[in-house]
């Protein structure tokens, strides 16, 4: 006989809440890693976000390879839609296709969360810890220089009012 404990000892991919690596961005956003791509053998990438009152969050800007789902788990959350900007309060969902336009930011006085999905599962977390360490510096980059993150990263600003 199998006990429970057994089992769920033997599943592969568990990864503690303790196991989890975040990152506080200049914003003082937090991204916390909950099942980053390598541990989902790239299938998807799922992240925590928490957002402090009156964070700008991200401007809109769209993904090439990989879609990006938002599921409001605290607070209000604005987001951008590829059409136009919806307010999100927990337990709504927001799925955005790859090519799509889309953004988010936290315009209220209260703190937010949200879920993240990115599927498949890119390697998301190498741009947040690229952009708190920028933010740790006190780094200002130039456009040029934010034009050659973003690319790396498979992130492309756009114009909300010409999503691409």
């Amino acid at each position: 006989m199998t006990h429970l404990a057994d089992a769920t000892a033997a599943v592969p991919g568990f990864h503690p809440a303790t196991d989890a690596e975040e990152v506080t961005l200049g914003s003082g956003s937090v991204a916390r890693f909950v099942a980053p791509g390598r541990l989902t053998q790239g299938r998807f990438g799922l992240f925590e976000w928490r957002l402090p009152p009156h964070t700008g969050g991200t401007d809109t800007h769209l993904h090439r390879t990989f879609s990006e789902s938002f599921y409001v788990t605290a607070g209000t959350i604005r987001l951008y839609d590829g059409r136009r900007w919806v307010t999100g309060r927990p337990g709504d969902f927001l799925h955005v296709p790859e090519g799509r336009a889309h953004g988010y930011r936290n315009e209220t006085a209260d703190p937010a969360a949200m879920l993240v999905l990115f599927a498949p599962g890119a390697p998301r977390e190498a741009y947040f810890r690229e952009l708190a360490e920028i933010g740790a510096a006190g780094r200002t980059l130039s456009d040029d220089e934010w034009v050659d993150l973003w690319a790396r990263h498979d992130q492309y600003r756009v114009d909300p009012a010409d999503p691409g």
